[in-house]
């Protein structure tokens, strides 16, 4: 069962989340010196673990009525992230920050 925390509360801290990244990737420009900087990798994944347990988080009825996202994809990082960290590679997260945080980002800021 859900705890009480409303979807709102959720997707609020999803919100705040890639804005954290996004604050900590300024002036990052390359795969390469995103990989290198291991404070920054950590931060970076510590703030989609946050994304991915949001999402996991949600409530069931949020899930349905927006298909538009793949909410199990958002979880399953963060499974991977929190459980299978070995296997993380980091040319993968930063194509995910590249290509997919910024499409979740519109969506989350239109559904305010």
């Amino acid at each position: 069962m859900r705890d009480k925390v409303n979807d709102g509360a959720r997707l609020e801290l999803m919100r705040d989340s890639i804005a954290n990244i996004g604050e900590y990737m300024a002036g990052v420009d390359s795969c390469e010196s995103f990989v290198k900087n291991k404070l920054l990798c950590h931060a970076v994944i510590y703030n989609l673990q946050c994304i991915g347990e949001g999402a996991y988080k949600l409530s069931r009825d949020y899930v349905v009525n927006h298909p538009t996202i793949d909410w199990a994809a958002i979880e399953g990082l963060r499974h991977v992230l929190v459980h299978d960290y070995y296997t993380v590679d980091m040319k993968t997260v930063w194509e995910i920050i590249q290509k997919d945080l910024p499409a979740l980002s519109a969506y989350l800021k239109a559904a305010e």
